[in-house]
């Protein structure tokens, strides 16, 4: 495997450097159950000096995102018995309902959240990773519905802001955003790609096409997109990838997507999710998956190794799968 501790730990001190200044449903999902699974779905996982951080769309009453914190990833608490929830609807935090799908990005001063509220994408920050989250009460962009956010910021300190636009489904778009301003750079937005591989809407839950959920890494001199496909209610909602040499693209997807499938994992409904490096360097994917082979909701979350192979010709991509050996089904309060 790749290490990818010590680039993850660059990408994290590049967004400190170039934001430190700004510092100054029918998808819910219910937090545990009797059965002592996490039930967080569209989760993120961050790791911060060796202490792992969970988030991800739940239901709670009021609305909004519990960070759970844990040592193994294994066993889940909450990050601050405290703030319970750390985000939830007020006069500083955008958005009334729906809150989908977070993201944490650090800085040297405070912690930032990306998120889903109201279908828009929002921003909310913190003093620490477990603190309240608030805002000013805007969304980054009014001109249309978008959802499922995820910064990128690659090695120059310039930030991409990947997401969702609906036209008659879901789409994936990518911009690059501006701390200062909130808003995308003019000129900047424009779509990824489109559904083109079979596996990206199948015939097993009708819906219009859709693809979500996107995570950017950076491996060397190449960018790679994870997303899912299907309606998250869907048995074959999954994750494929695809690679770039630009943040902006153009993408070639993998041939032999999708590398997270329920023929793969075990588990239907398996994806929207995110990468994360463990204590060890390696890459991990957290996900979720449906409840039962019966019922979607609420999801469950998951977390499962990534194998990374390095070819002979070092100008080609590198091939990436998981290792169901390993899949870890996260436990908490």
């Amino acid at each position: 495997m790749i290490n990818m501790f010590r680039f993850l730990q660059f990408s994290c001190a590049a967004v400190c450097v170039a934001i430190f200044s700004a510092c100054g449903s029918n998808r819910a999902e219910t937090l545990t159950s009797a059965d002592d699974d996490v039930f967080f779905a569209d989760p993120t996982i961050i790791n911060l000096d060796g202490r792992y951080y969970l988030a991800g769309t739940q239901e709670s009453n009021p609305p909004g995102f519990t960070v759970l914190s844990s040592t193994d990833l294994q066993n889940w608490s909450p990050a601050s018995a405290d703030t319970i929830p750390n985000l939830t609807p007020g006069e500083k935090v955008f958005g009334t309902k729906g809150f989908w799908a977070p993201q944490f990005v650090p800085t040297d001063s405070c912690v930032y959240m990306f998120y889903t509220a109201n279908e828009q994408i929002a921003l909310a920050k913190a003093d620490s990773i477990n603190g309240t989250y608030i805002w000013d009460g805007t969304a980054i962009d009014d001109s249309e519905k978008n959802i499922d956010p995820f910064l990128f910021t690659d090695t120059d300190g310039r930030h991409y802001l990947y997401h969702v636009r609906f036209d008659h489904g879901n789409f994936l778009w990518v911009g690059e955003f501006d701390f200062n301003s909130g808003h995308f750079v003019e000129g900047t937005l424009h779509p990824v790609f489109r559904n083109d591989q079979p596996w990206e809407h199948t015939l097993a839950y009708e819906s219009d096409p859709i693809m979500e959920g996107p995570t950017v890494v950076r491996l060397g001199d190449k960018y790679y997109l994870f997303y899912s496909a299907n309606h998250y209610m869907s048995p074959d909602y999954a994750v494929g990838y695809a690679t770039a040499t630009s943040p902006l693209g153009p993408w070639t997807k993998n041939p032999e997507n999708p590398i997270i499938h329920r023929n793969i994992v075990g588990e239907r409904g398996s994806g929207h999710g995110d990468v994360f490096a463990d204590n060890d360097g390696n890459l991990r994917y957290v996900y979720h998956v449906h409840n039962s082979d019966t019922v979607p909701n609420p999801r469950r979350t998951r977390i499962v190794s990534m194998n990374i192979e390095k070819p002979e010709d070092s100008s080609l991509p590198v091939k990436i799968t998981v290792d169901s050996a390993t899949i870890i089904n996260p436990s908490g309060i």
